[in-house]
């Protein structure tokens, strides 16, 4: 269909990842509970009930399905009526007196217009409608996702920096102590000054690395805490343990990963509503069929005002082609035509990210192994 189409879109689309290992079927399970911990799925959910970006995303997602209504509401006429009552006064003379008679007198007054979907210019709005709330909904998603991970991340992030100024205490602990027998060695004659200015140096570094480490670690509470909805006051809470993953099972191929990821599907709606608008841009150029109409009446008996034959009488048709518009029209369709060949780009743009993406981490997940690996023996 039209997501295979799309993906021959992308230069040098591989049938299977550049790594290892890697099997052909679709992944399945939860990711977060590789982590086995409560506490980052509980700050989850907090995250994807409270995030002020996240709601956002789905206020507009509300807007475009707003939208989507309004445009198929352009399927049915459009009526406004407006009435009017009222009397008037006329002076007759009864038995040499003057006498006035009133006269109600009702008006109506009624405009409609509704446009013959001649030529699919009407259902092509709505398709254009449709996909971009399809594209708005793949965006919310893709946010959710995204915040998602941002939160797993930022936890991860906020216990690291909280392990490195654990060990950064233990190193000045540790360096307070080499003091201490320094000292005492130059006392009592075994070492020198030098050795004391060296030790003295060494233990004020390891005090400053705990204010970096200190920084970083409030820094790291703070991004969390905003990602969570709330103030950044850097008092959230962590007990400094990371977790233990196993290897990174990686399944899957380029083109299933296509068809899982929200934001590359909401890139394929957009470069639809795309080709939809510049198709729109090309119908508005053909003639129209618009019935339009307008009447207003009034009669002392209100039972006139509101005959059907008399209101109808009034409404004509009106066949409208667009014929000296110095250019408009044909430059709008250029314009639609562009921004098509710009979503297909922005589409193959985002393709080659989220492949890259992939294959960075099927890479990293070895070659850190192996510095692991490596530094352990150091």
């Amino acid at each position: 269909g039209d997501h295979e189409a799309l993906v021959e879109t992308v230069p040098g689309a591989p049938a299977e990842w550049a790594a290892q290992g890697v099997a052909g079927k679709a992944p399945t399970g939860d990711w977060l509970s590789q982590f086995n911990d409560p506490v980052m799925e509980a700050l989850l959910a907090e995250a994807l009930a409270a995030n002020p970006t996240l709601e956002s995303r789905a206020a507009l997602t509300r807007a475009s399905e707003a939208l989507t209504r309004s445009a198929r509401g352009a399927r049915l006429p459009s009526l406004s009526a407006s009435a009017t009552a009222g009397g008037t006064s006329t002076g007759i003379e009864v038995a040499g007196q003057d006498e006035r008679i009133n006269d109600p007198i009702y008006g109506l007054g009624i405009d409609a217009s509704w446009e013959m979907d001649l030529w699919g210019r009407v259902s092509n709005a709505v398709a254009q409608a449709d996909a971009d709330y399809a594209a708005s909904e793949a965006d919310l998603a893709a946010t959710e996702l995204s915040i998602a991970a941002q939160t797993a991340i930022a936890w991860i992030r906020l216990n690291e920096a909280l392990e490195q100024e654990r060990i950064a205490l233990l190193s000045y602990e540790a360096r307070d102590r080499v003091l201490t027998i320094t000292d005492r060695r130059v006392r009592s004659g075994v070492a020198g000054p030098l050795e004391l200015r060296t030790a003295r140096s060494s233990l004020a570094g390891a005090e400053a690395t705990i204010a970096a480490r200190r920084q970083n670690s409030m820094e790291a509470a703070r991004r969390l805490e905003v990602l969570l909805g709330r103030y950044p006051g850097a008092e959230i809470s962590a007990n400094g343990k990371l977790p233990q993953l196993s290897p990174l099972e990686a399944e899957g191929n380029p083109a299933l990963l296509l068809s899982r990821r929200p934001d590359i599907a909401a890139l394929e709606a957009r470069v639809v509503g795309a080709g939809l608008n510049a198709e729109a841009a090309r119908l508005a150029m053909l003639p129209a069929l618009r019935l339009t109409g307008s009447t207003s009446t009034s009669s002392t008996e209100l039972k006139d005002i509101v005959d059907p034959a008399l209101v109808a009488a009034r409404l004509v048709a009106g066949l409208s082609q667009p014929l000296f518009n110095n250019g408009r029209l044909k430059a709008q369709q250029e314009a639609a035509i562009a921004q098509a060949q710009a979503a297909v780009a922005n589409y193959a743009s985002g393709v080659l990210t989220a492949w890259r993406e992939v294959e960075d981490a099927l890479s990293a997940d070895v070659l850190l192994a192996q510095q692991e690996a490596a530094q352990g023996v150091s």
